[in-house]
């Protein structure tokens, strides 16, 4: 322990991502925050701090609750309360990286997940519910590692997806989650298509894989006698996958399976894998994809109830038991929106999360034996409901036809005649992807200070069919852009907002429709907010991380295809780095230096080029931060800065173009 080792400090210290220079100082971006001067009931702190205590869960036998709680500081432990005493107990203390999320496997031992830094090589962590045997289960640098089954009927053993052989492809391995020894169930050899997804049964025997063919068309097999049989070949933006294996009908062959293949809408049907046939459909909905369902381990599988996302949530409820736990909620939290989210091995007690488009969350417990409904804990009690502003599904044309549906959020105070700034959100992803109606804390805090905001479901969001989705393919940044256009013009036309104080904000995708929408239609924005979006699709498809690289072709497809030379010319057309002449506006840069989807390199481009412009831009970097800011004072720092840029440019009612510098 006393031997001395020489070290070279200049090689110890590693090398910050990115542009160093470029980022805009501490003091200038306080600055920016400053200029949010209103006096208000609420803070950001109020909206974006870390809940006292969060993400709730019950251990299988009940005896205890595990949760995330904030320190003073702002960081977030891991902690056990038992139920009986209300004994709490610190379990794990979060140092340098957080814990992205955790679940109890049995009694005894829970499993955590950490990355460094936000670079999503999430590692498996176990440790007792004393404290004890606290370890790295997936100890590999460079590796991710996903649960992709818990294994409810072996208390030693989960199944972990790992890219650990080839960086490129995850592998299932089965794991000891008390010695971490590992145990590959399945090699993808070279040459062979890539594998997508593994489904495994209750007891952990691989029973079907997803191969990706042809780089876009996936290929579902399953193993019959030892051999894996083709199922179907399904294209993208059709689908077919296995939700669960049934157990209760005797035959081990059946599944309950997500498929969209006999019409628009995805529906819940049982079908015989073995004899590939449909035996009959579950569930379905005209107007909306379903693909929620939940099973009753205790009563042999039955089905509780089916689940779908319409303008708002939906809970269908369909065994005896689970209408009467449905039917003693409904009666409790009237027309609030209700979840089962937990529940003991037994059933007899259930964890209950409860949200509206004013209440963020509150935790209760229902005892089943004693039909009881305990409130457990409310999240940011500060913000109360009547305070709060609604939000309102709302459903307009696009300007080709389409029926497109989103949400617009009003200020609090609004009356009918004001014309109020508008901030429009489009939501990342894109394809898939959809904004759903509940308590929105970025809205809840623009309305506050006295923004509307819009959420808008443009061609290629899920939910809505595959028509609808397919409708985007090669339509980012174009089509997709039109329909967030057109959702602006009808909130226009309601006579909601005024036109001259329209910004747009986004991430990921979203950040990228903030910067496409800004040399698009440079007119139709008085400023935009970009946080971790593309600016160069080129460099963008150069960048994407290893375990992608089987997606690629997927990607071209969604987006567009760089060895077209037609497709090629979109690319550029509409890669806003190439086009940053055409930005007028103020904008706001936001980026995580560690981010592996969106590299550091698309904020940095956008900045160098408009800066070279002499266009100034606030540009806010988190060098411990991915895709997306998880730490709680980076998060308030962000929407300090983000306030007072609104401010800036928003409450004033002339707003001029950025000047540029003449040469």
């Amino acid at each position: 322990m006393s031997k001395e080792y020489s070290v070279d400090i200049d090689k110890a210290v590693k090398e910050k991502p990115g542009n160093t220079k470029l980022p805009s100082t501490e003091a200038e971006l306080k600055d920016l925050a400053a200029l949010e001067t209103g006096d208000y009931k609420y803070s950001v702190e109020d909206y974006f701090r870390t809940p006292e205590a969060f993400s709730f869960q019950l251990s299988p036998d009940g005896k205890y609750i595990a949760y995330m709680k904030r320190r003073k500081t702002g960081e977030r432990d891991l902690y056990l309360i038992e139920t009986a005493t209300q004994k709490e107990t610190l379990l794990k203390k979060q140092e340098e990286d957080l814990i992205r999320g955790f679940y109890w496997k049995n009694n005894k031992r829970i499993l955590y997940l950490q990355d460094k830094g936000g670079d999503e090589n999430y590692h498996v962590y176990g440790v007792d519910i004393n404290g004890q045997n606290d370890n790295d289960l997936t100890p590999f640098d460079g590796v991710r590692a996903i649960i992709i089954a818990v294994l409810k009927e072996d208390e030693e053993h989960v199944i972990v997806q790992m890219n650990k052989d080839n960086p490129g492809q995850e592998e299932p391995y089965r794991l000891n989650i008390n010695t971490g020894e590992v145990t590959k169930l399945y090699t993808v050899n070279e040459g062979d298509a890539p594998v997508a997804a593994y489904n495994f049964d209750r007891e952990g025997n691989l029973r079907a894989i997803t191969r990706v063919i042809d780089g876009v068309n996936t290929e579902l097999l399953y193993k019959v006698e030892e051999e894996f049989r083709t199922v179907n070949i399904t294209e993208f933006g059709d689908s077919f996958s296995i939700s669960s294996f049934n157990v209760n009908t005797g035959n081990p062959d059946e599944a309950y399976v997500v498929s969209n293949l006999e019409g628009d809408k995805s529906e819940i049907q049982l079908y015989n894998l073995k004899e590939n046939k449909k035996v009959r459909t579950v569930f379905s909905n005209d107007t909306f994809d379903v693909s929620g369902i939940s099973l009753s381990r205790k009563r042999d599988y039955e089905i509780d109830y089916f689940k779908y996302t319409g303008e708002k949530a939906v809970i269908v409820p369909v065994s005896e038991t689970y209408k009467k736990i449905y039917a003693r909620l409904k009666k409790e939290f009237g027309d609030k929106q209700f979840f089962t989210v937990g529940k003991t091995d037994d059933e007899t007690q259930y964890m209950v999360l409860v949200t509206s488009d004013k209440i963020i969350g509150e935790y209760y417990l229902y005892d089943v034996q004693k039909d009881e409904v305990k409130l457990l804990y409310k999240l940011l009690p500060q913000l109360k409901s009547e305070d709060m502003a609604s939000m309102t599904p709302i459903s307009f044309k696009s300007r080709d036809g389409l029926d497109l549906h989103g949400y617009i959020t009003l200020p609090k105070n609004y009356k009918s005649g004001n014309k109020v700034p508008l901030i429009v959100n489009p939501h990342g992803g894109p394809q898939g992807i959809r904004d759903n109606w509940g308590f929105n804390p970025e809205a809840q805090l623009f309305a506050s200070r006295g923004y509307a905001t819009l959420h808008v479901n443009f061609r290629v969001s899920g939910g809505y069919g595959k028509e609808f989705l397919k409708a985007g393919f090669g339509e980012i940044g174009r089509k997709a852009m039109d329909d967030v256009e057109d959702g602006v013009d009808y909130v226009i036309e309601q006579g909601w907002v005024d036109k001259d104080r329209v910004a747009i904000y986004g991430g990921s995708h979203g950040g990228y429709a903030v910067l496409r929408g800004m040399t698009k239609t440079p007119e139709k924005y008085a400023c935009g907010v970009d946080y971790v979006g593309v600016s160069n699709l080129n460099t963008f498809m150069e960048t994407i991380p290893p375990y992608w690289e089987k997606y690629r072709e997927i990607l071209y497809k969604i987006w567009y295809n760089p060895n077209i030379p037609e497709e090629k010319a979109i690319m550029d057309e509409i890669s806003p780095a190439l086009n940053v002449e055409k930005i007028k506006k103020p904008l706001f840069v936001v980026q995580g230096a560690n981010d592996p989807r969106v590299n550091i390199d698309e904020a940095d481009q956008i900045v160098k080029s408009l800066r070279k412009r002499g266009v100034e831009v606030s540009y806010m970097v988190k060098y411990d931060e991915g895709h997306g800011f998880g730490k709680e004072e980076n998060r308030l720092d962000l929407y300090k800065a983000m306030m007072g840029f609104f401010a800036e440019h928003l409450k004033d009612e002339k707003l001029e173009k950025v000047k540029e510098k003449v040469s």
